[in-house]
């Protein structure tokens, strides 16, 4: 009991540390199912941003499925990219105990590279919103994963870097996810 009560209120600081506006609980399993939605097949429309600040626009597919005995999810993708057919894995996982997912990265044109810092974070209202710092051209970036307008039919994904520490954000991708029927 009284590791329990220790371990419940470690978990309370932490979410007040953290900011999240909640308390913590430890073994927390309320957000374990947030990414449910995506379980099944999508057409998904991309935007998105190159150096040059053009936007350019392609379509392709994902499929996400359930992995660690629910804890987990892979989504596997297929850009149809003007310069070619492309594909890409999330991998994500969830841990109880601190009531955060982290995301990781696979790309098919850099298969052996190395994997970037996981965002990081969880679903509120609706909303998933997810953070990572690491750097880019030698330069330090803050990455922003949203997931919102969630439905059973559709639901949209943002990536969003910060080169100011979250002062500002630009949005360099856009998908917009259908379920196949």
């Amino acid at each position: 009991m009284i590791r329990h009560l220790a371990l419940a209120t470690l978990a309370l600081a932490l979410g007040i540390l953290l900011g999240t506006g909640r308390a913590i609980a430890a073994g927390d399993l309320s957000g374990a199912h947030d990414f449910d939605f995506e379980f099944g097949d999508w057409n998904v429309h991309h935007r998105v941003k190159r150096a040059t600040g053009e936007w350019i626009e392609f379509e392709g597919t994902a499929n996400a499925r359930p992995i660690l005995g629910g804890l987990g999810n892979v989504e596997d993708c297929l850009f149809h990219r003007p310069a070619g057919d492309t594909r890409g894995v999330a991998m994500r996982t969830y841990d109880p105990a601190s009531a955060q997912w982290a995301i990781w990265w696979v790309d098919s044109r850099t298969p052996h590279g190395a994997l970037d810092p996981p965002v990081k974070g969880r679903f509120e209202k609706g909303v998933g919103t997810f953070y990572s710092d690491s750097e880019i051209n030698g330069k330090p970036v803050r990455t922003r994963f949203t997931w919102s307008a969630i439905t059973a039919s559709a639901a949209r994904w943002e990536q969003a870097f910060s080169y100011d520490a979250g002062k500002t954000w630009e949005t360099n991708w856009v998908m917009e996810f259908r379920r196949t029927k």
